[in-house]
């Protein structure tokens, strides 16, 4: 009788303190205050919004569930074998750089694509049978409104340095008088639009004078950036930018599609807020 109750009152202890690190409970799912600090430094957000996050992957979690949505191994290899081809990487050089750059093991990755991809599915099941594409009007009213955003360098100038060994490479590059004849150097002028929008963007986001980060060349070796230059910028164009414009307005449609959808779904959801982190 006495080990019956002991064992009762440990029983109880350990729900009290599982229950004491819940913050919110959304249909029955918990969200513990641990999640929402790990979102809060992940995303960078505060408590309240990093609480919103959850909330809603949790909604949509259980969505996915009721919808019967699912996504197989080979659609995830599928993904990672294209986002790995448009980096110019084989997929072993693509995991090692997902690696290097965000701490992610293959399999941790694997399962990000995994849920991406679910979540995309769920997006395409709420929004698309409802949207519609922008008239040549709205799409001409959309580029007037924001054409500083289609502005971009027309080239730039750099120095390409390149070597089979990152680690001799990262030493070059923190140490540019470092002598290192194993890192070879090639400097080249690049046209915005001749190169991946991966690459572009890496240089769109890298000061002048300075280095970009390491990454692999897609021949089993690595590279990194010196940027000298970035030439004049240059507009696109309504004619040149058409077809981006109108992605753009879809993915802002869709958004708003799916904010309404998830408020909705929120609202009338069963969800109690137990507590915030301090």
């Amino acid at each position: 009788m006495i080990k019956i109750f002991l064992a009762l009152i440990v029983a109880l202890s350990l729900s009290a303190k599982v229950y004491d690190g819940v913050a919110v409970v959304v249909k029955d799912k918990a969200i513990t205050l641990l999640d929402i600090q790990k979102e809060m430094q992940l995303s960078h957000v505060d408590a309240k919004q990093a609480s919103d996050i959850l909330i809603r992957k949790k909604l949509e979690a259980i969505e996915i569930k009721k919808r019967n949505i699912h996504v197989n191994s080979s659609e995830v290899y599928d993904e990672i074998k294209k986002i790995a081809s448009r980096n110019h990487m084989s997929i072993s050089e693509f995991y090692e750089a997902v690696r290097n750059s965000a701490g992610l093991s293959s399999s941790q990755y694997k399962e990000k694509v995994k849920q991406r991809l679910l979540s995309q599915k769920l997006y395409n099941a709420i929004a698309y049978a409802s949207m519609d594409e922008p008239s040549e009007e709205e799409i001409k009213e959309y580029y007037e409104l924001h054409k500083e955003e289609y502005k971009h360098p027309s080239s730039f100038r750099v120095i390409i340095y390149a070597a089979k060994d990152r680690a001799r490479l990262e030493e070059k590059v923190n140490n540019p008088m470092f002598y290192a004849p194993d890192v070879s150097q090639n400097e080249q002028t690049l046209p915005y639009n001749r190169i991946s929008p991966e690459l572009a963007q890496l240089l769109e986001h890298t000061k002048v004078d300075s280095f970009t980060a390491v990454v692999p060349d897609g021949k089993g070796g690595y590279m990194s950036f010196y940027l000298k230059e970035k030439t004049s910028a240059a507009e696109g164009g309504l004619e040149a930018l058409h077809d981006q414009i109108i992605n753009t307005m879809m993915g802002e449609q869709r958004e708003r599609m799916l904010s309404d959808y998830f408020n909705r779904l929120r609202a009338s959801a069963d969800i109690n807020i137990i507590r915030m982190p301090e």
